[in-house]
């Protein structure tokens, strides 16, 4: 008997041990409190790097966008424009920062037209001095900053300086684009920059920098260091702005015509968020002069009429009547949206419930309307007047959602518009190519188009940087993506996903993407979903499979903690 007690001592001390053990455990791994999910590992950790040190989700946002300037230069960048999506956990409530481009007050209506009244081509205008917009992205950051900053300023510096100083590998993604560009080797700076130095391939072209190599940055250091030291007007005026002039004005292809006065001149704009219900959720995101934001939600709104809770994700029932929803939305986008100072946008009657509820009798759940594009609704307050823009290809953006330990989140979506912008490079920057997102086309039958260029005007943008509320009016989730303007539709997806199919973030994030832009079904290719290409036809959609890149990121609130996402299409990550 006192063998057995010994036995049963012994073992209820191992059983004890193995509990504290246990419990240990637990309590040294709790559920995380703050999230970065960024399209660049390095980004991500630098935005986790400001959020331990005790800064806020603005102060990760801000050492976020400095480094992925850096590390995912074809993207993104201080020589871009943003838009920025915050959730105040105080006042419980949505605010947005408008950080886009605007035009110089050399630039007319005629901006894109050549000496014959026809429009330049797309990509013969992106590269050079002409597309530059007055970027936004340094005062719009130091804005928010300013209001929400908890760290110094010039402390969100140090990771993408410390990264410009001592390199950084170039990725295959970075790779495959500096190959993709073929105007890229023919522009100064950019060429000793992204090109191994004298090396030539057999055809005599510059060879690309190989997947692995280290590239540094000393240029771009100082300009960091110059307004982290100075403040964000350094980038603005002094130094950095005529290096700014210099390469837009003296540029090899396409000069510009910008001004000191142009750059002295800009500043980001807080506005109020478009905010709708969707179900027991409420969806916000940026207003005007980015269509992103109101097109998804008008898609959402279209949607709440049908049983989407019901239908089978990624079948063709579900695919084929969001479909129809973007359909009917982007043709509103294509008409009504713009700038709101310099066009009256009808947001209230687009949002209307009653509207989208109208429009989505327009819906049939068999079968499409017809393969043309839909015409726009009439909308409240709407311009009937107003003729439709054309459509434009995509381009290169990022995006990155960010969650610090008092519940305040950023979703923010920033671009410098095509891959490597203009191609002008200065101060250690790519300068965008934004204008490009105007109409070329000022007018069509003597009817204006409401995105037309004009002095001092932001282009219109697809950005769509989201963040969700639930039922109790809380902070939900953020999310958004880059692609041009087929970002909507990824957000929207994505969303129908989160919200409709329960699914976590990244299982939303990972499915198979399908556009429809009032055009065209694109299917992504290589996925299951292309297998119902001939099923969608039959319901009368004029479908393309082909290559789809997405780059969706977003963070959300779950029992006991936070979840993230990031888009497997991409590089990114997310931390906690």
């Amino acid at each position: 008997m006192a063998r057995l007690k010994t036995v049963l001592t012994l073992a209820g001390t191992l059983l004890g041990i193995a509990l504290v053990g246990f419990l240990v455990t637990i309590a040294v791994t709790p559920p995380p409190v703050h999230m970065v999910s960024a399209a660049h590992p390095l980004a991500s950790q630098a935005g986790m790097e400001m959020l331990k040190r005790g800064g806020s989700a603005v102060d990760a946002a801000v050492a976020t966008q400095l480094v992925l300037t850096l590390v995912e230069p074809q993207s993104s960048g201080i020589g871009g424009g943003a838009f920025l999506v915050y959730w105040n956990e105080d006042t419980k409530r949505v605010e947005t920062w408008d950080g886009r481009e605007t035009a110089p007050a050399s630039v007319t209506e005629r901006h894109f037209l050549q000496s014959d009244g026809t429009p330049m081509g797309f990509f013969d205008a992106v590269v050079g001095g002409h597309a530059v917009g007055v970027p936004g992205v340094i005062a719009m950051l130091a804005a928010a900053h300013d209001e929400h900053g908890r760290l110094p300023w010039e402390e969100l510096f140090e990771p993408a300086i410390a990264l410009a100083e001592n390199g950084f590998d170039v990725t295959p993604r970075l790779n495959k684009l500096i190959n993709w560009s073929p105007a890229l080797p023919m522009m100064p700076v950019v060429k000793d920059y992204f090109f191994e130095p004298g090396a030539v391939d057999g055809e005599g072209k510059p060879v690309p920098l190989a997947i692995g190599a280290r590239l540094t940055n000393p240029a771009y250091a100082r300009t960091l260091r110059l307004i982290a030291t100075q403040g964000p007007r350094a980038f603005y005026e002094g130094e950095i702005a005529t290096q700014i002039l210099e390469a837009v004005n003296n540029a090899p292809r396409n000069p510009g015509r910008m001004t000191a006065a142009d750059l002295a001149a800009y500043e980001p704009v807080k506005r109020e968020p478009v905010c709708a219900p969707y179900r027991t959720y409420t969806l916000c995101g940026a207003p005007p002069p980015t269509s992103g934001s109101t097109t998804v939600l008008q898609i959402m709104g279209l949607l709440e009429s049908f049983y989407m809770q019901r239908a089978e994700p990624q079948s063709a029932d579900s695919i084929h009547l969001i479909s129809e929803a973007s359909r009917l939305a982007y043709a509103d986008r294509n008409k009504y949206l713009a700038d709101p100072d310099f066009v009256d946008v009808p947001l209230e009657g687009m949002l209307d419930r009653a509207y989208l509820r109208l429009r989505s009798r327009l819906i049939h759940p068999d079968k499409t309307q017809s393969s043309a594009p839909l015409e726009a609704g009439l909308p409240a307050g709407s311009d009937a007047s107003l003729a439709v823009a054309e459509p434009k290809p995509a381009h290169s953006t990022s995006h990155f959602a960010i969650r610090d330990r008092w519940g305040n989140a950023v979703s923010m979506t920033t671009s410098i518009e095509a891959p490597f912008g203009s191609h002008l490079m200065t101060g250690g920057f790519l300068l965008n190519n934004q204008l490009t997102d105007f109409s070329f086309v000022p007018e069509k039958e003597g009817r204006p188009v409401a995105n037309r260029p004009e002095a001092g005007k932001r282009p219109r943008s697809s950005m769509s940087p989201m963040i969700v509320l639930d039922e109790d009016g809380e902070f939900y989730a953020a999310v958004g993506s880059p692609g041009g303007s087929r970002i909507i539709a990824f957000v929207a997806q994505t969303l129908v996903g989160v919200l409709d199919w329960n699914m976590t973030m990244q299982e939303a994030i990972n499915m198979p993407r399908h556009v429809h832009r009032n055009t065209t079904l694109e299917l992504e290719e290589d996925t299951f979903i292309a297998t119902l290409a001939e099923s969608l036809r039959m319901r009368g959609h004029d479908v393309e499979v082909k290559e789809i890149t997405s780059g969706l990121h977003g963070v959300r609130v779950v029992e006991g903690g936070l979840e993230g996402g990031a888009d497997p299409r991409r590089e990114g990550v997310v931390l906690d």
